[in-house]
């Protein structure tokens, strides 16, 4: 038996070692799959977000130079101006750049010398400073505007350089230029672990989580790209050199130390022209967390095939014990048979009358096992009964109201319930569908827009603590009227309006705002306030960009609500105060 189990015992603890060989290698391959996948799902995800976060950065700024050029000082300072109009645009340009944390803003003349900037005060003044030579300059003076990622020439600062020719009775004044610093974005990029950088189409990083990387590349630059580089001083007094890393279409490595580290790469399109937003997310976190897990299932699977297989051979052993027992058995049995020979003969009368007895026994045994039965089948039956009555009483209940509705030709009594659910399921999806269109960067569409939907939608965004506040006068016969516009741009417009009246009414100890809507040929939305009313010395300038009751604000949400009103026809207009308090703003629309 010895003999039988050892070469057994051999061949299950080779096959365990061969299996767990296998499984080791399989759960590292596993492992590192699984590891790329996750980190490569982070790398696109931090990617997406991180490349929209910059894009909504960049857009306030590109706002700057257009409304700008339109600044009548600008064109006067480019146009000859005094030093009084220098030292006033100074100090705009100043305001500007502190309350849009812009970097630098500078005006620019013809020649290329700087006549007015924001940073006036500093010893790093731009102003005087000439910049015929830099590309943005250049560009913007050739084709209206131009954007260009450099290295200052005088702060020594990396920035996006945001140009626009300012143009007056057909001649090129100059130009104006926003410099934007990008120091809070790429802060936040390095908290957020990994590595993120922007390069432009020659491959050069420009904005990136790693600043010892800045201005270097991630493939070699030609030679046309390098003295062009050197030209325009773009990148400094230097020509960029490779970054410390080798960058594949999936995968990264860069050199720490006495390591290297693996990275998984994602690519998204960045909001500078050509440029690409470049995540190296770590594969070592990911793979550790995969290799756990991976060590774990080969734990578990090998303790699983350990368990079988000391099933199997426990249930041998049992067996090979019961074998023995039996013949053991068998040998006893044979040596008692002798002497049960001797006593079997004593005890057949005996055994005679055990079985009477038993059978008589067995007989009311059976009587009894019977009885229970019965009883405990009564039992069932009635509970089953029960049960089964309540959903048949119940189906026979609503199938006899359903024939009493339909005998009494009631069937929208049962339609109401289902009305109040589709409504509600509406009204939720009236109010998941208005924040998405609210939110979405969509193109407008002009066509003919219901009043009442323009009114509900905005109503509806603008939440529910204001619209306590707010009071509608919507006659019955306009509320299917249809104007001239775009439903979403129309609702901004409306809510700007709402907004500036809660805004004024928001100390007030009894705080009414209305909407009461008129209109014979044209639709006029009138929303009144009871707050403190407008300030006279202001009223002439409230649509004028850039002029503000407000100590924060830049002045130009009723200029843009107006923009879009006149965009579709209609108008926005400040109503002739009739009281010392409160003011009535006219939002008026073409009729569709």
């Amino acid at each position: 038996m010895t003999r039988f189990r050892t070469p057994r015992f051999a061949l299950i603890l080779a096959l365990l070692l061969i299996g767990a060989a296998a499984l080791i290698l399989a759960s590292g391959r596993w492992a590192l799959g699984e590891a790329e996948r996750h980190a490569d799902t982070a790398a696109r995800q931090t990617a997406n977000v991180q490349a929209g976060l910059l894009a909504s950065e960049l857009q306030k700024f590109r706002l700057l130079p257009l409304v700008l050029i339109d600044y009548p000082d600008v064109a006067t300072m480019l146009d000859g101006g005094d030093a009084a109009t220098q030292q006033r645009l100074n100090g705009t340009l100043e305001l500007f750049a502190h309350r849009t944390d812009a970097a630098a803003i500078y005006v620019i003349d013809a020649q290329g010398r700087t006549r007015a900037a924001s940073n006036w005060r500093l010893p790093t003044s731009f102003v005087g400073q000439n910049y015929a030579f830099r590309p943005y300059f250049r560009d913007a003076m050739r084709a209206g505007g131009s954007e260009l990622f450099a290295l200052g020439t005088v702060s020594g600062r990396p920035g996006l350089f945001l140009a626009r020719r300012v143009d007056r009775g057909g001649r090129a004044l100059g130009t104006v230029v926003v410099k934007v610093e990008f120091d809070r974005v790429e802060q936040a990029w390095a908290h957020a672990g990994g590595i993120s950088f922007v390069t432009d189409p020659h491959g050069v990083i420009l904005i990136t989580s790693r600043p010892d990387w800045r201005f270097r590349t991630t493939h070699a630059l030609d030679a046309a790209t390098l003295a062009d580089a050197r030209r325009t001083l773009q990148f400094g007094a230097k020509p960029p050199v490779a970054a410390p890393l080798s960058l594949g279409r999936s995968s990264a490595t860069v050199p720490l130390g006495d390591r290297t580290a693996r990275y998984r790469v994602a690519r998204s399109p960045a909001a500078l022209s050509g440029a690409v937003l470049v995540r190296l997310e770590p594969l070592e976190p990911a793979l550790a967390a995969a290799t756990t897990r991976a060590r774990l299932w080969g734990v578990a699977i090998l303790l699983l095939v350990g368990l079988a297989a000391g099933f199997f051979i426990r249930a041998a052993d049992t067996r090979r014990l019961q074998n023995e027992a039996r013949v053991a058995l068998e040998k006893e049995v044979a040596h008692r048979t002798v002497e049960l020979r001797d006593a079997n003969a004593r005890l057949t009368v005996e055994s005679h009358e055990r079985i009477e007895a038993d059978h008589r026994f067995r007989a009311a045994r059976e009587e009894l096992a019977q009885a229970n039965r019965l009883g405990s089948i009564g039992q069932i039956t009635a509970g089953v009964a029960h049960e089964i009555n309540q959903p048949v009483a119940a189906i026979r209940t609503f199938a006899e109201n359903a024939v009493r509705f339909l005998d009494r030709g009631a069937p929208d009594t049962a339609r109401g319930n289902l009305d109040q659910i589709v409504g509600l399921t509406a009204r939720i999806g009236t109010i998941t569908a208005e924040l998405r269109s609210f939110a979405r960067r969509r193109t407008p569409a002009t066509g003919a827009v219901p009043i009442a939907s323009v009114i509900d939608g905005a109503l509806l965004l603008i939440g529910e603590q204001a619209r306590r506040v707010i009071a509608v006068d919507l006659p019955p016969s306009l509320r299917d009227v249809t104007v001239v516009g775009d439903r979403v741009r129309l609702e901004q417009v409306l809510i700007n309006l709402l907004q500036n009246a809660l805004d004024a009414v928001e100390t007030m100890a009894d705080r009414h705002v209305s909407i009461r809507v008129t209109g014979d040929t044209d639709v006029q939305l009138a929303v009144t306030d009871n707050g403190g009313g407008i300030d006279p010395g202001i009223a002439d300038t409230l649509f004028t960009p850039f002029a503000s009751s407000k100590p924060e604000g830049l002045g130009l949400g009723l200029a843009i609500a107006r923009d879009i009103a006149r965009e579709f026809g209609g108008d926005v207009a400040l109503s002739p105060p009739s009281s010392p308090t409160g003011a009535t703003f006219l939002f008026a629309l073409r009729r569709a």
